[in-house]
């Protein structure tokens, strides 16, 4: 946890994480594709979060993020119904560029 972040802020965000993994599992039709939840980023006021994803294969990610926007109503009255968040935050789905940068690293470093 970094010096920014509080405990609840990382609490919050780790409990939406998981249930946008369970989401996209129950409803996300990948055909063909991976998507992973790699983590997700809550605004300190806990008002806007940003769940950050992995798609496989890469040439799926634009296709794939613009469908993912069209279901955060869904994914935000699906964590209405599983948590016990008082307000739940204003959602939005992200790429994860890290995770590809670490992947490309990983493939250097193993040449």
């Amino acid at each position: 946890m970094d010096r920014t972040t509080s405990r609840r802020q990382n609490k919050v965000a780790e409990e939406i994480a998981h249930q946008a993994g369970i989401f996209l599992a129950r409803t996300v039709k990948a055909g063909g594709s991976l998507v992973t939840v790699t983590h997700a980023s809550i605004a300190p006021d806990l008002k806007r979060v940003t769940i950050f994803v992995s798609v496989l294969p890469k040439s799926r990610e634009e296709d794939m993020l613009v469908s993912l926007k069209r279901l955060r109503t869904d994914f935000h009255d699906f964590l209405k119904e599983k948590t016990v968040l008082r307000n739940v935050p204003t959602v939005d789905f992200a790429l994860d560029i890290g995770e590809e940068n670490r992947q490309r690293i990983d493939e250097l470093t193993r040449r």
